[in-house]
């Protein structure tokens, strides 16, 4: 047990995210997301919600700077997006504190940055469209 990490971050996720550069990206998808078959490395984190996830990175992760470090699914065509599930995960990433822009992209645009991520971690999300894409930024020296 190592202080100040949650426990909800697995060895595994850990070191995955000590290996990511700036610009890496790492997807946090909800649990019907075909992240198996995308090829990336997959860690599982079933039971777990992607706001909790977001919230024990977050200490331990610097988000990209210089290009949107958020991105999300849009909804299909005649489909509807909740907008409580984006609002849960800014609360969880920014407090009450400003944010970044969410930029949202199409269901296989999205399927196609997957295949290009560092790793995809498979939740226990069970909220429609509940993937997010995080773009690492520059690590501050301290």
């Amino acid at each position: 047990m190592l202080k100040n990490i949650s426990p909800l971050i697995s060895p595994t996720l850990l070191k995955i995210l000590a290996e990511m550069g700036h610009g890496d990206e790492i997807i946090l998808a909800d649990a019907f997301f075909p992240a198996h078959s995308l090829g990336p490395q997959v860690v599982r984190a079933d039971g777990l919600p992607v706001d909790e996830l977001l919230a024990a990175i977050i200490p331990l992760f610097e988000l990209d700077s210089y290009a949107p470090p958020l991105v999300m699914m849009a909804p299909g065509a005649g489909d509807e997006l909740d907008p409580a599930v984006e609002a849960r995960y800014l609360q969880a990433l920014f407090g009450k504190g400003s944010h970044p822009p969410v930029a949202r992209i199409d269901r296989y645009a999205f399927y196609q940055r997957a295949r290009g991520a560092f790793a995809i971690v498979l939740t226990g999300e069970t909220a429609k469209y509940g993937n997010i894409l995080l773009k690492k930024g520059v690590t501050p020296i301290f």
